[in-house]
């Protein structure tokens, strides 16, 4: 018997606060981080800011790590406010292992990043 196959979705979504939000979930890894890529390429890095919310990523191996460090310089080149939101506790470790706890900004909610993004 196989495994199922585990997919990583990405729906984008603007909010009626301004910033724009893309929402993941599933398994961010070798396979699936082109679907990541490509919602960071089309998102609308502007003065609103972009949230990621990691709230539903179950998984995130180096590739998924490579996709947020790219959507990290993508903002700012651009000077567009990037946070993450509803990392659990054990990716988190993983970013401060690697020092990326230094470099992203974190919230628990989307709320909560938005209210911060509007001050």
């Amino acid at each position: 018997m196989t495994e199922p196959e585990r997919l990583l979705t990405v729906v984008p979504r603007p909010t009626p606060a301004g910033p724009f939000v893309l929402q993941v979930t599933g398994e961010l890894d070798h396979h699936s981080s082109p679907i990541l890529t490509r919602a960071v390429k089309e998102a609308p890095f502007d003065s609103a800011g972009v949230i990621i919310d990691l709230s539903g990523l179950t998984y995130c191996d180096s590739t998924g790590i490579t996709v947020l460090i790219t959507a990290y310089q993508r903002s700012q080149a651009a000077g567009s406010p990037l946070s993450l939101v509803g990392v659990k506790p054990d990716q988190m470790r993983v970013f401060q292992v690697v020092g990326l706890d230094q470099v992203f900004t974190f919230h628990a909610t989307t709320e909560e990043a938005v209210s911060a993004l509007q001050r």
